[in-house]
């Protein structure tokens, strides 16, 4: 865990706490908020119970957080943050967008929810907007709504996944570029697009997002 005390923050500035398990996704973003002069990243927190006791003892503004923790939901520090201080804000940073991951994050408070793979002007743009009173959600989270609501539902049967198609799930769902995968999993660039097209096939899927959705759900990737 890392950032700055309270001591430290000059007045005026967003400050930030981010939850973020990944340890890549955390640095990018991490090195994205302090490059940014508007705000102050008060913490860069790993697992859920850091988060909390960031937000039990330090003064927080806005709450970035993924959902899938390794020892909790995204949704309890949304919580915790929103009963402390009710004029923080909470925006979700996932890879996951259906339906019922959506509904839950703002039922318990979030104003905002992006996809990982917000730029880094996406990224504090929505914050300044949040921040103004408006509630930024990615397009494709509107585009992956209207698809779950227009898509016959899957089969029962659990699809069979290779070992390959796997690992690029899993890599898709942390949030990692074609390039890196391909760097990470020893293969080409071009060999990524081909099984991610068969994962979207096997699943019933429009986008990855839903991919790693029904996935999860299946039990067939566990994040």
């Amino acid at each position: 865990m890392t950032g700055d005390t309270v001591d430290e923050i000059p007045h005026g500035k967003i400050r930030v706490l981010l939850l973020e398990d990944d340890e890549v996704l955390r640095e990018r973003f991490a090195r994205i908020l302090c490059d940014w002069e508007n705000a102050v990243l008060v913490a860069a927190c790993a697992t859920l119970n850091e988060a909390l006791s960031v937000i039990k003892v330090q003064g927080i503004d806005l709450l970035l957080t993924d959902l899938s923790l390794p020892d909790g939901d995204g949704t309890d520090a949304i919580r915790l943050l929103r009963r402390i201080n009710p004029d923080a804000d909470s925006m979700v940073i996932s890879v996951l967008a259906d339906n019922q991951t959506v509904l839950r994050a703002i039922e318990a408070g979030a104003v905002g929810y992006l996809l990982k793979d917000a730029t880094p002007i996406e990224l504090v743009e929505s914050i300044i907007a949040l921040r103004a009173g408006c509630s930024p959600i990615s397009p494709s989270i509107a585009r992956i709504l209207v698809n779950r609501m227009n898509t016959p539902a899957p089969s029962d049967e659990t699809p069979t996944l290779t070992e390959r198609e796997t690992e690029v799930l899993r890599g898709i769902a942390k949030g990692f570029t074609y390039m890196e995968l391909a760097e990470m999993l020893g293969i080409s660039r071009h060999t990524v697009p081909v099984h991610i097209k068969n994962i979207y096939r096997k699943l019933a899927a429009h986008n990855r997002s839903e991919a790693v959705y029904e996935a999860q759900k299946r039990g067939l990737i566990w994040l």
